[in-house]
């Protein structure tokens, strides 16, 4: 069995992720997110759809994006 890296947890079906040169151990989905995902720079929130990203921060959607002065995006394509 293998171990969450998170929560400790000693699961027989873990899963393994795999992010850059980062591996890691979870129990759950909810796990991973909790451990990998990242923070929207404007509302903190964990960013676990696309997003966005601009100026070398990452934002959960384009609202948070504007409200941070970028300009340009838009939630919904014409």
């Amino acid at each position: 069995m293998a171990r969450c890296d998170v929560c400790g947890n000693d699961y027989d079906k873990a899963l393994h992720v795999t992010q850059g040169s980062r591996s890691m151990t979870f129990d759950s989905f909810e796990c991973a997110i909790q451990a990998m995902a990242p923070h929207c720079a404007h509302c903190d929130c964990r960013v676990i759809g696309h997003g966005i990203e601009a100026h070398g921060k990452v934002y959960c959607c384009a609202h948070c994006a504007k409200q941070s002065g970028v300009k340009g995006v838009k939630d919904r394509a014409a």
